[in-house]
């Protein structure tokens, strides 16, 4: 009994480990959980070499069927600025009781960032009475949009579905790595029907944050199509957050008031004593159109944020 209580807790006394891929991966504690996971800091027993493993529960075959989703995007993206899957199980369980239902749980290995994530650096910042300079933003979202680009590359393409701070977590240098990939799905939809339309937004409801939320999946129309360019309203608000600490609804989402109608009526304000250039402000208006079809792709966004870095695009 106290030993299951202080595995709840996050304490893995007793060197708790998991078989996976011929790899025995040890237990270390809980470094953190999601709406849908947990992570936890393991160490491979061989090599003693430190990862993050992501325990996902799946209470149903189609909760199952997303992570699996999950773990082919990760297997089919190869590029620096995407998290790489180092290894995977799916352990059947088939638990079924009036408390809970459980079909199967999923672990996957993943890299170990101890740099942390882009909301830890705004956190810094904020805690600093800072902020970062123009040349780091443009060149930590020149490697976020690389990342993109190789999902919305893809055939057929994928979007990310929830780019936000947290998302993308940095290594050493300070490359940028986009990670979190649960949300990510087809980007190309054709909504042909109310139902279909309602089952969108409902997904959208549960998997896309609302502080970085596209407003096309606030209100999803019946006879509409969606695009990879839900991805770039999200990654503008990124670039807002980074220069301004905060995402660009988020003052209305703390006075209460509605975030999706904030969002959808596209009323977005800069702060009057801003010291960042109007190439950054214009950019941010930019990828941020409320209408879909008016904002670019990520392609157009590489273009033109390319020629805002300076030389040394590695040096955060």
């Amino acid at each position: 009994m106290l030993l299951s209580v202080l595995r709840k807790m996050g304490c893995f006394c007793g060197k708790e480990s998991i078989n996976i891929d011929d790899r025995r991966f040890v237990m270390k504690h809980r470094l953190g959980e999601g709406g849908f996971s947990y992570v936890d800091l393991v160490e491979d027993a061989r090599t003693h070499k430190a990862y993050a493993l992501k325990r996902i529960i799946c209470h149903s075959k189609e909760e199952e069927e997303v992570a699996q989703q999950e773990i082919a995007i990760m297997r089919d993206i190869h590029h620096p600025n995407v998290i790489p899957l180092e290894c995977y199980i799916i352990q059947k369980v088939g638990q079924y009781t009036k408390a809970v239902d459980i079909v199967s749980k999923v672990y996957l290995v993943l890299p170990l960032y101890r740099k942390g994530n882009l909301l830890n650096m705004i956190d810094i910042c904020k805690a600093r009475g800072e902020n970062m300079e123009e040349n780091k933003i443009w060149t930590l979202m020149l490697g976020i949009c690389q990342g993109v680009k190789a999902l919305h590359d893809h055939d057929p393409p994928f979007a990310h579905r929830d780019i936000k701070p947290d998302n993308v977590m940095t290594e050493q240098n300070g490359k940028p790595v986009l990670m979190d990939l649960g949300s990510a799905a087809r980007a190309r939809i054709e909504i042909r029907s109310n139902k279909e339309a309602v089952a969108l937004q409902d997904l959208a409801a549960e998997r896309c944050s609302m502080l970085y939320r596209a407003p096309e999946l606030f209100n999803v129309e019946s006879n509409s199509s969606i695009d990879e360019r839900t991805d770039i309203w999200s990654l503008g608000c990124v670039l807002y957050a980074l220069a301004f600490l905060e995402a660009p609804y988020q003052n209305a989402y703390q006075r209460g008031d509605s975030l999706a109608l904030a969002t959808m009526a596209g009323k977005m304000s800069f702060p009057s004593d801003t010291r960042y250039s109007k190439n950054l402000t214009d950019t941010i208006a930019w990828m941020m159109k409320t209408n879909i079809q008016e904002r670019p792709f990520i392609d157009q966004v590489i273009e033109r944020i390319s020629p805002y870095v300076q030389r040394d695009i590695n040096r955060v």
